[in-house]
């Protein structure tokens, strides 16, 4: 039995992407203005702090862009939205390990694997919940994207998003997840890669439709439910496991999403006999994390610490043991 967070997936390396100048560099420009301050704050704290110069990557700015539909005005106001959120959230400083672990306990959320695309598979289980509905369950699942975001490699700039209804789950609130979108569509632009949704019973298909008009296109493409699974993999449908192979349209999940030992066993029948114990996984994942962001701020700072270094470089330098030519 497994209770290692993350058993020896191997990231899948994806070029960098490229950007029309104008869009990328206009952006760009703006955060990086000798004058520049973040609008709508005390003046004191206008200045970005070293965490944000961080997040404000090459490959963050080009999915903020991408999520505007290039619209550069609204890119820049997006982002600067986003860093608001994310201070007065309490990212930096309310959301701590310690803040949030009474919600790990039963093994509610966690990271385990990774999908056919090398993207880093958080399963959520609603029936193991234990605690009332409050800001904290919402600065949980906050705090799990950002340790998913850490353990993307390079090339790597979504997640496999595993939600399990088996065994009588207990459904949030509607306005729980709203607020839970909200913050996934406007915070976290682009970071879904696909969202399986297994074990769906009539009651709770019937809450996804009430939810439906608050979820985006795209974020549409990308949910999967009921997906199938034969001897060989997870499947997006029936139709994508009979044809083999992958009809996918541009965006949505592949027709294969895991294979069969890249997935948990437990409610999804994978080969990986995964079992949650808290006092085993919750001090690996938080060390795992710990150690991987260090490293990471380090290579960061070795490539210059501003506004606009690639997540790629970083990643690469990482994986490497040292920050790769900036230039190259």
């Amino acid at each position: 039995m497994s209770s290692s967070p993350l058993p020896g997936a191997v990231h899948v390396p994806l070029p960098v992407p490229t950007h029309p100048n104008t869009e990328y560099d206009r952006v760009l420009a703006h955060f990086t203005s000798s004058d520049y301050v973040l609008p709508d704050v005390d003046p004191a704290k206008g200045a970005l702090m070293e965490e944000e110069r961080m997040w404000l990557s090459y490959e963050c700015i080009l999915r903020y862009i991408r999520a505007t539909k290039h619209d550069v005005p609204e890119s820049i106001k997006r982002l600067e939205g986003t860093l608001k959120w994310r201070r007065d959230f309490g990212i930096y400083t309310t959301i701590t390990t310690e803040h949030v672990e009474p919600e790990a306990l039963t093994g509610k959320e966690f990271l385990f694997g990774y999908d056919t695309r090398g993207r880093p598979a958080l399963y959520m289980c609603p029936s193991r919940q234990n605690t009332e509905e409050s800001p904290r369950q919402i600065h949980f699942v906050v705090w799990m994207l950002e340790r998913a975001t850490d353990l993307m490699g390079p090339g790597v700039e979504t997640l496999a998003l595993m939600i399990d209804y088996a065994d009588k789950a207990k459904n949030p609130s509607l306005s729980t997840a709203r607020q839970v979108l909200n913050i996934l569509q406007t915070h976290y632009p682009e970071r879904l890669g696909a969202a399986l949704i297994a074990h769906l019973p009539w009651l709770i298909h019937t809450f996804y439709k009430l939810i439906t008009p608050f979820i985006d296109p795209v974020t549409r493409t990308k949910m999967i439910f009921n997906p199938v699974k034969d001897d060989s993999g997870l499947w997006r449908s029936a139709e994508a496991m009979d044809r083999g192979e992958d009809t996918t349209k541009a965006g949505e999940p592949d027709a294969k999403v895991f294979e069969l030992d890249q997935l948990a066993s437990d409610g999804w029948s994978g080969s990986q006999m995964f079992v949650y114990a808290h006092n085993v996984y919750w001090p690996a994942l938080v060390s795992m994390c710990e150690e991987r962001r260090t490293d990471m701020i380090r290579v960061w700072r070795e490539l210059g610490g501003v506004v606009g270094i690639k997540e790629w470089d970083v990643k690469v330098g990482l994986r490497d043991g040292q920050a790769p030519d900036a230039d190259a």
